[in-house]
């Protein structure tokens, strides 16, 4: 699937290194457009997006200065709700759509206030919902039935959304498209009587990846901890799944790797250490079978 996510945040306080208003546009996790209120101007970033007309880079400014206004006038808002009088606070906007490999979509649209959740969007019922008790003044007045903002969000996000996105993905295709192979590391870590085991995946794209680790290539072991796929500087991406186990005599285990630029299921085991009172940990090779 393919995704069109925007972040705008704006400050109470702006200084040198951070503008009042930014604004951000990524598809599939590339960075495509950013405004500030700095310069005034919606930017391509990514390369291929400097096709697209002038005309479009102009309707994108205007739009960005009337949500640069809207969010200056919500920062304050929400300052007033939470008896803010001074000092730093920002507030976010965050939305976007995807679009499923079956067609099907789906939306999301998010406030933030101070990094915390203020007031999301229902996308069954298409209402606002009011996270804290400081944001139910908006959702009571955005759900207004002679105001609907949910609808008027429903029509962007199903619609306008995935009709740009679409779009996007046509002019960047060769870059959207690319398939870069993953990369595995597996190593282990002693920790009293039970062990760390790290699967390192890196250097893959697109993001979307299917990590798990294995005993005796047919027992999951559930994760350590929840799994966060993060951006590299050269635009492929990386993740560490890690679960911790009571070594077994004769037990072998596995990091399964299934990714769309592969044709198979990656398999990496982990090789046997020698268990003994106080033992130290011994460097593990990655091998593929």
């Amino acid at each position: 699937g393919h995704s069109l996510r925007y972040y705008h945040t704006t400050v109470s306080s702006p200084d040198h290194e951070l503008p009042q208003y930014t604004s951000v546009g990524y598809v599939d996790g590339i960075q495509i457009t950013r405004y500030s209120s700095d310069t005034g101007q919606t930017v391509p970033v990514a390369h291929w997006m400097e096709r697209l007309e002038p005309e479009y880079w102009e309707e994108e400014t205007q739009n960005n200065k009337q949500a640069q206004e809207a969010s200056r006038r919500n920062v304050k808002i929400a300052m007033s709700r939470y008896n803010h009088t001074a000092g730093f606070h920002s507030f976010q906007d965050m939305y976007g759509c995807e679009l499923r490999d079956d067609g099907s979509t789906r939306g999301y649209w998010q406030f933030g206030y101070g990094g915390n959740d203020f007031l999301t969007l229902d996308t069954e019922r298409w209402v606002y919902y009011p996270i804290t008790d400081q944001a139910q003044v908006s959702a009571q007045k955005w759900n207004d039935l002679k105001v609907r903002v949910g609808e008027r969000a429903k029509d962007y996000l199903e619609k306008d959304c995935i009709k740009w996105l679409e779009t996007y993905m046509e002019y960047g295709k060769e870059e959207l498209d690319r398939k870069v192979h993953p990369q595995v590391k597996v190593s282990s870590h002693q920790s009293g009587s039970t062990m760390k085991l790290h699967c390192q995946v890196y250097g893959f794209y697109p993001g979307d990846v299917d990590v798990n680790w294995m005993k005796n290539e047919k027992d999951y072991i559930l994760p350590y901890e929840a799994k966060h796929v993060l951006p590299n500087s050269d635009g492929t991406y990386q993740t560490r799944i890690t679960v911790e186990v009571t070594p077994e005599d004769g037990a072998s285990y596995f990091c399964h790797v299934d990714h769309s630029s592969l044709n198979e299921t990656l398999i990496i085991m982990l090789e046997k250490e020698v268990w003994e009172p106080n033992n130290i940990s011994v460097p593990n090779i990655a091998i593929t079978i």
